[in-house]
């Protein structure tokens, strides 16, 4: 069952407006985004078409893709309740793909999905170099918000740092027709405003990426113990091209991918199918969250320790989804580069198998969850990760909750000149949690990942993912990026009547203190400072952290329910 269109439009034609949706069935803010009116372009005129419709009629606009798997309401246009917005979907623009042997670089539709271009990529005997590790996005949706893999070496890990040309449709003059298409090529200032835009230039209608010749990769997972990790991060990225680090706290366990790249005629046709994207069971699905959530209702920490647990000795045992053929034979898992960097493989359930999809997917009641990921200057991980083992050493049970998901994923992207990259070489984190069903729900250890998390991204100066986190993270994130005025001013520049501005992606870049009501902490719209925005009622007060102490977070206090 492949994953629902992020699009519902009610009447004929859509007449009675549209709902845009993320992957997961739920914004951050768990409102929907209602819009006017939507257009599927085919070829790039018709997108030049739509945006001269919106300039004309002063519509903000929005362009989504097939996945809409951003996380913050990057993509709705307009402002809450208003009638005045337009969005561009590029799920039909997606079937020009050209590729120059000669020139190793491919230029793609805005809407080519990635496996896609992969594939065709690979086709000629070549390969991209930098994806992110799911390949459920288009060309367009992985750049504008920032996607990569990981690594130190060459370009780097970070997709639009392959980038050597972008074609934009921005509004126009009424003597130009509204609209008009810009080339901006590899020379050109303007790339790197347009390289990580967050959908605020104007539509990417075209990407053009650099290649490589051909290679495979040669990866081994090796589990062991945690306990260096903050003295060895930096080595590991520097001796393996594309190395990772899983950290699982609640273990003691860390898993160093060593991954390097080697001759496309060596020995191996082996994949990576990673455990998280397969196709899952609806019952399996329905199940692990249906035990999760009595977990959390029971307050039993032991439970979800030993929920952990296996699923980490399941990930060890078939290495996290890497197979040698049919199955995982040993390491290494040597294969062509197209089918080691990205998976997804539950976006392609056949449509006769109803009772598999992604275990995400919001029409089954599946997994539900948060992710948090915050990218820190190189040099100041070590001290992120000193801390929240001194939190983890307090109670490793309380860490278990990550665990069940995919612990701490740790990725590695070089500095960039993107205005809205990392200026410096960076380290990324990735961390998945519960999320409750109903927004006033407490969750099981939710100051941990409260503390934890404004750790990140307030003690040791972590930036947000643009296309995850909730929004407490994006705080003041625009005094985050040295560049930030020249994205600005590109922004006059391109877009001088704001249409590709809205109130979220607004609130995301120019937020300062959120707005506080009764329960906003809960699901991080705010930072509690009064008891009443978490919830007293269920025994959850507004606290200091025990580790960083100026973290203000929602703590359970049974004393509070005497």
């Amino acid at each position: 069952m492949p994953p629902p269109s992020p699009v519902v439009c009610s009447g004929p034609d859509g007449g009675n407006g549209c709902i845009l949706r993320n992957s997961y069935g739920a914004w951050n803010d768990r409102l929907d985004c209602r819009v006017q009116n939507v257009t599927y372009p085919s070829i790039e005129e018709e997108v030049r078409s739509a945006v001269a419709y919106a300039a004309r009629h002063r519509l903000n606009v929005k362009v989504v893709s097939k996945f809409s798997h951003t996380i913050p309401k990057l993509a709705c246009p307009g402002r809450a309740g208003s009638a005045g917005s337009f969005l561009i979907s590029t799920a039909n623009y997606a079937s020009g793909i050209d590729i120059d042997v000669t020139s190793l670089v491919v230029t793609a539709d805005a809407g080519v999905p990635l496996r896609e271009l992969i594939d065709r990529v690979e086709g000629q005997g070549l390969s991209l170099v930098a994806v992110p590790y799911w390949e459920g996005v288009s060309v367009a949706g992985l750049i504008s918000t920032g996607a990569h893999g990981s690594s130190w070496w060459g370009k780097g890990g970070a997709v639009h740092d392959h980038v050597v040309g972008i074609s934009l449709v921005v509004p126009a003059k009424e003597s130009e027709g509204f609209a008009k298409v810009i080339r901006i090529e590899a020379q050109d200032q303007l790339l790197n405003a347009a390289r990580v835009s967050l959908g605020m230039l104007g539509v990417i209608s075209k990407v053009k990426f650099s290649l490589e010749k051909g290679f495979k990769r040669s990866i081994t997972y090796d589990f062991t113990d945690d306990a260096r990790i903050e003295e060895i991060y930096t080595d590991h990225a520097m001796k393996y091209e594309f190395a990772d680090i899983t950290w699982y706290p609640s273990k003691h366990t860390a898993v160093y991918r060593n991954d390097n790249r080697v001759p496309l005629n060596t020995s191996g046709d082996g994949l990576y199918d990673f455990l998280g994207f397969q196709s899952n069971s609806v019952v399996v699905s329905k199940s692990v969250r249906a035990t999760e959530k009595l977990l959390e209702n029971a307050r039993n920490v032991d439970g979800k320790c030993a929920l952990a647990s296996t699923t980490v000795e399941y990930k060890k045992l078939i290495a996290n989804g890497l197979r040698n053929g049919l199955i995982f034979t040993g390491y290494p898992v040597i294969g062509r580069q197209g089918k080691m960097q990205t998976s997804g493989s539950c976006l392609y359930s056949a449509p006769s198998r109803t009772d598999l999809t992604c275990a995400w997917d919001p029409r089954i009641d599946g997994l539900f969850f948060y992710e948090s990921t915050a990218i820190f200057p190189a040099q100041r991980f070590a001290d992120f990760v000193r801390d929240v083992k001194k939190h983890r050493d307090m109670n490793p049970k309380n860490f278990c909750g990550v665990d069940i998901y995919n612990g701490f994923l740790v990725r590695f992207i070089k500095a960039s000149k993107a205005y809205l990259g990392q200026s410096e070489d960076s380290v990324v984190v990735d961390f998945n949690y519960y999320r409750a069903d109903d927004p006033s729900t407490p969750r099981l250890n939710q100051d941990v990942w409260e503390e934890v998390e404004q750790m990140a991204f307030f003690k040791h100066g972590a930036k947000p993912h643009w296309a995850k986190n909730r929004n407490l993270a994006f705080l003041n994130v625009r005094n985050k990026y040295p560049n930030f005025g020249k994205f600005m001013a590109a922004k006059k520049l391109l877009d001088p009547q704001n249409l590709f501005s809205s109130e979220w992606s607004d609130d995301i870049l120019f937020r300062n203190e959120a707005a506080k009501g009764d329960g906003c902490a809960l699901e991080g719209q705010c930072i509690c400072s009064e008891d009443r925005h978490c919830s007293p009622a269920k025994g959850y007060l507004c606290k200091a952290g025990l580790v960083y102490q100026e973290a203000r977070v929602c703590r359970y206090t049974q004393s509070s329910m005497a």
